[in-house]
């Protein structure tokens, strides 16, 4: 009995591993070797697009399924040494990759795939099937509509239930023991014949010839299975020309060109249901084999916010025992030391599940710089460090923008063409570094270049034409963040990859945005190098509370350098009435934070309070607080969605007594408070 399921439930499932595999694809074809190509790597090349083919084909992903067939053939024939590798071949196969990851944002979205794109796609790898094999290339999909689904064959020789025999054709050994697992759950095995590449199973089920084809076509193609009566009977489908499959190709390399493309069917409603078996038991034990399940962010978000609520609790359970008698409530205290350990590490293992590797940004720019380096007549190699290294998924999803326009800009601006290497005494090929290692309690990326390095003389030049307050004196790295001001550019020409002067003002911001900052240093003819320093998450963070009148405020405590209590002789007033104050031979400004958030009942008098030596973006300066409190991880909460954007507050706490501590952002201080030391908040 068939039971009618919507198959589209599972679409999302189809979309994230179509995805995966896309950037396997991409990442194997950007390292093969032309002259002698890794077997195993061309096996992995075409075993994704028969992957993603069969699921297309299951879902009815037409033009999906088309793309992929075509591509399928050409990487049969490489692996087979059939089909010689060249550079133009790799570049047609990642243009194909391209289209089909268009294809896929299509159908995610709902809509359909350009029918002009797909038709110049296939026509392009039918030539080419055409122009390695002589055969003749059979006419491109015409650029209408996709044809409404037909249904699946009937196949009314084999009838559903019973005893059935499943032949499974020109399969591998991996392959036979996945589709006997999978032919187990749909009935029981009675009896099985093994040969070196095919598989004959006797299987009593209820289950329809069309649920059993849909089944395995998740592994194999269809006309690699021929089902008929375990008497004995003739098969309901020949070798090669089954009447029972799932998938009805679109195109083939071979097609008479009269024979018209007919339209992938859409399952029948009891293919769908053992679909959704299929899928899960494909999916258990792609998760037992992998160690890994997938889970929606937003429940991880969630129980991260749970954690949250529990560590805060956790606190004021702490705050409130803290009134007791020890000796007399010591199982109490003793209880409350064991929460204490265990919440922490609860928080910690929750945050380890958010955590990615930068290998999910950095291997995206091999072939971005393949790309623009043929595009530049440059030649570039790519060196990357620490792709283990793992950031928040919340801000390893923002970092790629910034990334690829400090790597477009290297190869662009930094790196020259040969010939000029060349003359300057250097190898051709340039390098670009990508490296992210973790620093206390942020990731620290670097983009390096080995180019021209960043020209002084040039950039004090552009900033003096465009109004900016410079001067000679100024040092390198006060030179260098110039090219972060909006509109500033010392390109020569414009051209469609760098020049207008916008881009890095937007990097600086996005990067403050994430709570970072962006370093910058360069020597003349040996290259530049962009540094960005990111906490490794914004959902907890490790602070020292500080009292200021009768409100608290928490400091992050990587950005706490020491902390001590001035002396008279050691705090100065500068021009314009700014303060500045002594330490060990550096004059440091002095930032009262009393007057920054207007705070009453506050400690006036420098002499009377503590000062905090802060380090931002490369920069110290000193903060007067009242007194110290403590220190301990706290959990951030959005400021701006539950009440509004503050000046130079990044996010807020819920301390254990159930009061709000406002979190100080560090870094805007330093770039507008130290400046003004009139009140950001009234």
């Amino acid at each position: 009995m068939s039971v009618d399921i919507d198959i589209t439930q599972f679409y999302q499932t189809f979309f994230e591993e179509a995805e995966e595999l896309l950037v396997e694809m991409e990442q194997l074809l950007l390292g093969l070797d032309i002259e002698a190509p890794d077997a195993e790597d061309l096996n992995a090349i075409f075993r994704a697009a028969h992957s993603i083919k069969g699921g297309a084909a299951t879902f009815g992903f037409s033009a999906l399924t088309e793309t992929t067939h075509l591509l399928e053939n050409l990487l049969d024939r490489t692996r087979r040494r059939e089909l010689a590798l060249s550079r133009a071949i790799i570049d047609t196969f990642l243009e194909t990759k391209d289209v089909l990851q268009d294809q896929l944002n299509a159908y995610r979205n709902g809509t359909e795939p350009d029918p002009q794109t797909l038709a110049r796609i296939c026509a392009v790898l039918q030539q080419l099937a055409y122009e390695t094999s002589g055969e003749a290339p059979a006419p491109a999909p015409a650029p209408a509509a996709p044809a409404a689904p037909v249904p699946a064959p009937a196949a009314a020789a084999v009838p559903a239930g019973g005893a059935l025999k499943v032949r499974l054709l020109n399969v591998s050994k991996e392959d036979q023991a996945l589709l006997r697992e999978e032919l187990g759950n749909l009935g029981e095995i009675l009896g099985e014949t093994q040969g070196e590449s095919e598989l004959a199973i006797e299987l009593a089920t209820q289950c329809s010839p069309d649920d059993i084809v849909a089944v395995c076509c998740f592994v194999i193609d269809g006309e690699q299975i021929v089902i008929e009566p375990a008497s004995g009977a003739a098969p309901a489908a020949p070798t090669g020309a089954p009447a029972l499959t799932a998938v009805t190709e679109t195109v083939t390399a071979d097609a008479p060109a009269a024979a018209p493309a007919p339209a992938v069917p859409a399952p029948a409603a009891g293919t769908a249901a053992k679909d959704k078996e299929r899928a899960k038991a494909s999916a258990a034990a792609a998760h037992q084999e992998s160690g890994s399940i997938r889970v929606p962010t937003e429940k991880v978000d969630q129980i991260i916010n749970l954690v949250g609520e529990l560590v805060i609790t956790q606190s004021m359970l702490a705050q409130t025992a803290s009134s007791l008698d020890p000796v007399l409530f010591d199982r109490l205290f003793s209880g409350m030391g064991q929460l204490e350990r265990n919440a922490r590490d609860l928080q910690e293992a929750v945050m380890s599940i958010r955590m990615m590797p930068m290998d999910y940004v950095f291997s995206r720019f091999p072939r971005l710089v393949r790309d623009l380096a043929a595009k530049l007549g440059k030649q570039i190699d790519l060196v990357t460090f620490g792709k283990a290294t793992e950031l928040d998924k919340s801000l390893i999803e923002r970092i790629i923008d910034p990334l690829t326009h400090l790597v477009r800009n290297s190869l662009d601006h930094g790196i020259e063409t040969p010939d000029k290497r060349v003359a300057a005494g250097k190898d051709p090929t340039g390098q670009l570094i990508l490296s992210a290692q973790h620093h206390g309690g942020n990731i620290v990326i670097e983009v390096s270049d080995d180019g021209g390095g960043l020209r002084r003389d040039k950039i004090l030049a552009k900033a003096m034409q465009n109004g900016l307050p410079v001067s000679e004196s100024m040092s390198d790295e006060e030179v260098w963040q110039l090219i972060f001001a909006p509109g500033f550019s010392t390109a020569e020409a414009v051209t469609d990859l760098s020049g207008r002067g916008v881009g890095m003002d937007v990097v600086k911001r996005n990067i403050q945005e994430m709570g970072g900052h962006v370093e910058i240093s360069s020597r003349p003819g040996n290259g530049t190098t962009t540094r960005i320093v990111l906490p490794l998450t914004l959902a907890i963070l490790d602070g020292m509370s500080v009292k200021v009148g009768e409100e608290t405020f928490i400091l992050p405590l990587n950005c706490v350098m020491e902390s001590l209590q001035p002396k008279a002789d050691d705090v100065r007033t500068a021009a314009n009435t700014e303060r500045v104050m002594h330490v060990r031979g550096e004059y440091l400004p002095l930032l009262e934070l009393h007057r920054v958030f207007n705070v009453q009942y506050a400690v006036q008098e420098p002499t009377q309070g503590i000062a905090i030596i802060l380090q931002a973006e490369g920069k110290r300066f000193a903060l007067l607080v009242d007194q110290l409190i403590g220190q301990h991880q706290v959990v951030l909460k959005n400021l701006e969605t539950n009440y509004r954007k503050v000046p130079g507050i990044s996010a807020a706490t819920i301390l254990g007594d159930g009061s709000v501590a406002l979190i100080v952002d560090v870094a805007a201080l330093q770039r507008t408070g130290v400046r003004r030391q009139e009140p950001v908040l009234a």
